[in-house]
């Protein structure tokens, strides 16, 4: 269990899907329990992202362990991010999957307040703090 507070730009995307619908139409001081498939969170886990790579791929120098995360190139030329699994002697198996994919999710929510978004905010898709 998590306490933290933010403010998302509602439907901008900036949240997970399931979390943003649960919101729809909600007022300050509403509270409520939220539970989000994995459909409507991070995905389900797809083992066509998790791969090994050759151990020499990573700095010479670096300590490579389980549960350390690196910026990779994915296959369209993008950037993504992908957790080590785990490290034989030369190979590193990583995993592009979101730690949270594959997961039901519930969530606490209590909305504080609610307010009209700038013309910046509209404009850049977020909450400017």
């Amino acid at each position: 269990s998590t306490d933290s507070s933010f403010a998302y730009l509602h439907g901008a995307s900036n949240i997970i899907p399931g979390l943003e619908n649960a919101l729809h139409g909600k007022k300050a001081g509403d509270e409520m329990n939220v539970s989000v498939s994995p459909q409507e969170g991070y995905g389900e886990r797809d083992d066509a992202k998790t791969q090994q790579v050759p151990k020499e791929m990573f700095p010479e120098d670096a300590e490579i362990e389980p549960g350390m995360q690196f910026h990779a190139q994915g296959p369209n030329g993008e950037t993504i991010v992908v957790s080590v699994s785990s490290v034989e002697d030369d190979t590193v198996t990583v995993d592009g999957n979101h730690p949270l994919a594959g997961q039901t999710l519930v969530f606490e929510v209590e909305i504080q307040a609610i307010r009209d978004a700038t013309d910046e905010e509209l404009r850049l898709g977020e909450v400017i703090s």
